[in-house]
This record gives structure tokens, sequence and C-alpha cells, in this order.
């Protein structure tokens, strides 16, 4: 029903031109859907965020910025991937802009901090862009913030048991950042791997680390391969300085390692790309018809994009997409707080454009699809390609939300397995 909606909205929005022009528009201010966004245009995810803003374009000229006879305004605006700058930028939005709504943002620490701030806010919602840090919905969740993609932990169901028990590799050497994604990444990865008897021993570097030389010199003589959860210029940075060193360990991706913002970029690093395994929402290389069409109406709309829309253009688009249908549910009305639009939103279902089924549990937190991928070459250009799927996977990986609550937050030390010796 939502989706035949949305395809009269050309002709509602025609309408509601006509009627504005004959100048009946007495409550035009009240016609005026405000729409804020926050995505990282600075910083190591510059190209990332870039690629997000793309793919809400993307989602808002499909409904022609109007949902029934409402026009919808979009302000935008930048972090650099720090807490405290998006959430400036978010009170901008709310108090200066006067948004009904914020999507966004794109970096983990950044997403618990609009977490926080949502708490604070009546009759306001803010709906996740690409940040995927655990606890933002999993712990102390805000009635008002909503995320519809799947998040660090959820992107590495599957990767764990697949390098252990597919791979025979007994001990892996982690390098990450040293914030709150990663460590959801590290968790939903080693949640698995220690479980089956595997040992990690862990290399965090600060965000925006450009010389990795003493990372690169303790990897452990013993390890088999290296976990690498990393993005954006510290990921180019560490596999351009260890293919320069002679590094030769097979790589495992971070779910934004495997990513069109690294394969895009030409470079040493490349050697080490091509074969890598990681876990994530998307892959390139997808028959799904959905993700097919979506592939081609990205590259349309934007020929100077990336061969293929990166996980910040797909969790961007995704998250837009679901505002849209759930404004569309209670035709753009807004009023009493937005309680009808927040009840619609908690029970939005629809696919994504990797055609995975969407949902939210108890706390406003995705349950979809997760796959595996290798990063192949096909035909001169990387791509990643999937080659294992766990469908429904939910914030606690298939445990009972008290159990895995009791394995305490995702931290730099926490979950922990070393080698004995």
């Amino acid at each position: 029903m939502l989706r035949k909606k949305l395809a009269l909205k050309t002709a509602t929005a025609l309408a509601a031109g006509l009627f504005a022009l004959a100048g009946i528009g007495a409550a035009a201010a009240q016609d005026v859907i405000k729409l804020g966004s926050i995505t990282t245009l600075e910083g190591p995810f510059a190209t990332g965020g870039q690629d997000a803003y793309r793919a809400m374009e993307m989602a808002l000229e499909e409904v022609d910025y109007t949902i029934d006879g409402k026009k919808i305004e979009w302000i935008r605006e930048s972090s650099n991937a720090q807490a405290d700058v998006a959430l400036a930028r978010a009170r901008k939005l709310i108090e200066q802009d006067n948004v009904d709504i914020i999507v966004g943002p794109l970096s983990g620490a950044e997403g618990i901090a609009l977490r926080d701030y949502s708490r604070t806010l009546e009759g306001k919602t803010i709906v996740n862009g690409s940040s995927g840090a655990a606890d933002t919905t999993l712990r102390d969740a805000s009635p008002n913030f909503f995320r519809f993609s799947t998040e660090g932990t959820q992107w590495m169901a599957g990767l764990g048991n697949h390098v252990y028990k597919d791979m025979n590799v007994e001990h892996v050497a982690l390098v990450a950042a040293d914030y709150a994604f990663p460590y959801a990444q590290a968790m939903g990865f080693m949640l698995e791997y220690c479980q089956a008897g595997g040992a990690v021993t862990k290399l965090w570097s600060p965000l925006n680390t450009t010389d990795f030389g003493s990372i690169i010199a303790n990897i452990p003589e013993d390890a088999g391969a290296i976990v690498l959860i990393q993005g954006g210029t510290d990921a180019l940075a560490f596999l351009t300085q260890y293919a320069e060193a002679g590094g030769d360990l097979p790589i495992i991706g971070g779910s934004i390692t495997a990513d069109q913002t690294l394969l895009s970029a030409r470079g040493p690093h490349q050697r080490l790309m091509e074969g890598m395994l990681a876990a994530g929402p998307i892959a390139d290389l997808n028959e799904d018809p959905m993700w097919v069409e979506w592939v081609a109406a990205y590259r349309k709309r934007f020929p100077d994009g990336f061969d293929s829309p990166s996980i910040h253009a797909f969790n961007y688009y995704t998250n837009t997409k679901a505002v849209l249908l759930a404004l569309d549910e209670v035709d753009g009305d807004l009023s009493d707080g937005q309680k009808a639009f927040q009840e619609a939103l908690a029970k939005v279902e629809f696919k994504n454009p990797m055609g995975a089924n969407v949902r939210l549990d108890e706390n406003r937190q995705a349950i979809s699809d997760i796959f595996l991928t290798r990063i192949v070459n096909d035909g001169g250009t990387l791509r990643t390609e999937a080659f294992g799927k766990t469908e429904g996977v939910t914030q606690t990986m298939g445990m009972d939300r008290e159990a895995f609550l009791a394995l305490g937050a995702p931290s730099r030390d926490n979950p922990d397995c070393p080698p004995a010796n």
C-alpha cells in the first residue's frame, strides 16, 4: 500500500504546485517538512560522506521532494567524524533551522552523541545515517532515535567462524581504530572466532592515524592473518604502508574496509585487497533485481560517483527510505509531537536495495541480512562478491537479549582472547 501511495506522488506534487501558484496557500508554512541531515564531508570518511548524500538525493528525487502535497525542504550539514562536531551541527539544525527530522550521522561515536541529544528533544526525530556503534541502540536506547541500517556487530556475522573453521587461522592480529564502531566490529568477529578457539592480538590506533610503522612492527610473527577494521584514509594509509613493507599476510577486512571508498582508490594497497574477505550489509556483485536496478540508477544519476554505491550510500538511502515510507503512511502529518509519525516509523517494514527485508526490534534497531564477501578482480575493476549470507541478523547475534547484554559493552578490552604466550 505504501509503495502504491508513493507512486502517486508526482501527480500529488503537481497538484500542490498548481495550488501554490493560484495563491491559495495560507497554511504554506505547515505544508513544508524540514529534513535535516548530517554526514562527514571532512576528515577520514569524507568520500563516503559525499556518497551518502548522493544516495539521499536519489531517495528524495524518487518522491519529487514531496509527501502528500507537502514539500520536503532538505538542509545539509557536515561533520568531521568527531562527536562534538556532529552534536554542534545537530543543534544548529534543530535550534536555528527548525528541522523536523534529522538523518545522520555517519560515524560511530557521532551516533552515540546524537542518540543522547535526541532524548532532550520534544517532537523531533533522529534517524541514523550510517553510524554503526552497537550501544547507540543496544543500551540506553532513546525513544526518538531510529536505525534502519544494521550496525557494526551485526555486520561481522559469520566471518569469525569462517576465518577459524574454513581458513584454519588460529591467531589473528586485529588492527583497528580506537573508537566505538571498531569496538562493535571487533565484538561481532570475536564472539564467533574466540568461541571457536581462535586467539586475537589487538593493535589499536587513534582515528586519523597516518603513520602505521609501529603497528606494522608489532604484528606477531605467528599471526595467520590481519583483521583490519579501519576505513577511509586510515585504512588506505595502513594498507599502503603494509604493502610497501612487503607484508603478505591475508587481510580480513572490516565492513568499511572492503568498500568502494577504498576499492576505487589507486595505489599499492590494491595488491593486498584482491582476495580480501569481509562481511557486511552489501556486496557489489549481487544478482538480486532490486540491487541491479538500484546500482544502474546510481550510475546513471551520478556518472562521476563510485563504480558501485558505497556502504555509506546504501545506509543513508535505506534510512531515508524508511523516513519517506513512514511520512507517507501518516500523510506527512507531524503534529502532536510527531506521535503518529514515530509510531509509523517503528512499524515500517520494507526491502532495502540489496533485496533484504528490514524491520525494527523493540529498541528501534534494524534486523536484516548480512553477507560474507570477497574482493574479486572483475574485468580490471575490484569489486566485492557475496559468497555467503546470514538472514535476519539481530543486534544480539541470535542470542537472548539478557545473555547478550551480560557479555558487557564492546570496548578496546571486551571481548578478549589473547594468545597463550
